[in-house]
């Protein structure tokens, strides 16, 4: 279950509490935290309740629930140790379109109390959809040791500026540029040390001097194969920063769930014979966006100087005297290799890697076919499913062995990676059994026979077994022997 988080205005507003106990205890002293009207349903309540009863902060009701005190009430927590009690209050405001709390209970809930994290007036909220509240308690614990507590104090100033900071800057940019300031420079550390005269004095000399223009600019990021896990601090800082994102079409949807929500987001994919956005297509969208004073995050899959033509794009942007910076992203060839347990050199098997791109014939003809062919040596390949059989039959023609290992790895590092193993001779046969689709990275080279041996993530690789790919490979120097476990390392593991 997915739940839909909002931030309720409680204050002044009626709710009901069916329970006296200490969990009841817990979630009014919440609600009168947040300045709700609390009226408290139990024949016996807590000593802390009755004082708060005596003092005249919450109403009391001491018979049996009825339904009739449901009227005009804005939420509801039941809290009892009786389940049928809590299931009679959650069925008859649930009646009344009522929320209710049913506490311990997520199947009666029709909402959750969250864990949070208090910097009033800034408050985060955690909630495990009521499956796992531990989990939701650890990491609110984890948050309490990472925020300031002077994040609340920074809060009131920026609402107490919050007018004043709109009249001085009306473009949106410019305006998200000036609070990035504020939150992250001299009037937050001022803050942090207690000296809040001197903090406000600061954002005021800081409104006074702001450019109420925005240069625009882009910042070229790798986004890496697909693992959100993979993306670099810069990168995400980038997402997080972005007016537009124009994002190629690999580019995982879990990346771009870290970006700002209200970025604009364009898709400039391109596949082999579908140009969706041609390349003078993404130069205009550039110029358009940056010219127009918005921050642009040109998203690329992998990493933007490894067959992502961000080079052709920075030179767009620099004839065109636009602010550009580069976050780099880790590529392809080393995050599927990576993931699919293949070391892309080796001491005994593979001394040098080559990247290649056969996304086409014409890329095909430029190739070294002799050095390519070459053993001892790893060719990681970029986009070539749809040329596998041509490149398996030249790197043969030049003298590769048909023996020689390979991997396929398709969708590597995300959640439906897969992995098909084999030898040359068998690559285009092999690729077209398992319908080997884009994205696919090809590894060829006597190192590609560990893909099985030293996999370690998601399902076992496809194809011929390491045993058959070795057996073929039988009195060649390339075949790889079994890698031996050393003792110290079997020890290390086995202490924990």
């Amino acid at each position: 279950m997915k739940l839909y988080p909002l931030f309720a205005d409680l204050s002044h507003r009626a709710v009901l509490v069916v329970g006296g106990g200490a969990v009841a205890e817990r979630k009014i002293a919440a609600l009168l935290g947040a300045q709700a009207q609390v009226t408290v349903n139990a024949p016996v309540l807590t000593p802390q309740l009755r004082r708060w009863v005596s003092e005249g902060r919450i109403a009391h009701r001491a018979d049996a629930f009825q339904e009739g005190w449901l009227e005009r009430i804005w939420l509801v927590v039941a809290a009892t140790s009786d389940r049928e009690t809590n299931a009679l209050v959650a069925t008859l405001a649930g009646l009344r379109r009522i929320f209710v709390n049913v506490v311990d209970d997520a199947t009666l809930s029709s909402f959750h109390v969250p864990a949070v994290v208090d910097r009033a007036p800034l408050m985060i909220a955690i909630s495990s959809g009521g499956e796992a509240p531990m989990l939701a308690r650890l990491l609110r614990e984890r948050l309490e040791t990472l925020l300031d507590h002077s994040l609340g104090a920074l809060a009131t100033l920026a609402a107490r500026l919050r007018s004043r900071i709109r009249a001085r800057l009306p473009d949106m940019a410019a305006r998200r540029q000036f609070y990035e300031t504020l939150f992250a420079g001299p009037v937050a550390t001022l803050l942090r040390q207690g000296k809040s005269k001197e903090a406000g004095q600061a954002a005021e000399q800081a409104l006074a001097s702001a450019s109420p223009a925005h240069p625009g600019s882009v910042v070229l990021v790798g986004a890496g194969p697909g693992d959100p896990g993979l993306l670099t601090l810069r990168a995400l800082r980038a997402l997080n920063e972005a007016d537009v994102i124009l994002h190629d079409r690999l580019v995982s949807t879990e990346v771009l769930e870290l970006a700002r929500r209200d970025a604009e987001r364009i898709e400039v994919g391109k596949q082999a014979g579908n140009h969706h956005t041609t390349q003078d297509g993404i130069h205009a969208l550039l110029l358009e966006h940056a010219c127009a004073g918005r921050r642009v995050v040109r998203l690329k899959g992998g990493d933007p100087f490894v067959f992502g033509r961000g080079g052709e794009e920075l030179e767009f942007l620099r004839s065109h005297e636009i602010p550009y910076e580069v976050v780099p992203g880790i590529t392809a060839a080393v995050a599927c290799a990576a993931y699919a347990g293949i070391p892309l050199t080796h001491r005994d098997h593979a001394q040098s890697v080559r990247f290649v791109t056969a996304h086409c014939r014409n890329s095909l003809d430029t190739l070294d076919w002799l050095a390519l062919a070459q053993e001892q040596q790893t060719l990681a390949v970029y986009m070539g499913v749809g040329g596998l059989a041509s490149l398996q039959a030249r790197l043969i023609e030049h003298g590769r062995a048909a023996t020689t290992p390979f991997a396929l790895i398709e969708n590597g590092s995300r959640a439906e990676q897969r992995v098909v193993i084999g030898t040359l001779a068998n690559l285009a046969e092999r690729a077209s059994a398992h319908a080997v689709g884009s994205p696919a990275l090809l590894i060829l080279g006597e190192v590609a026979a560990l893909a099985q041996s030293l996999a370690w993530f998601g399902q076992p690789p496809l194809g011929a077994t390491v045993h058959d790919i070795r057996a073929a490979a039988t009195g060649r120097r390339s075949s790889i022997p079994p890698a031996p476990v050393h003792a110290d390392l079997l020890a290390a593991i086995h202490r924990g």
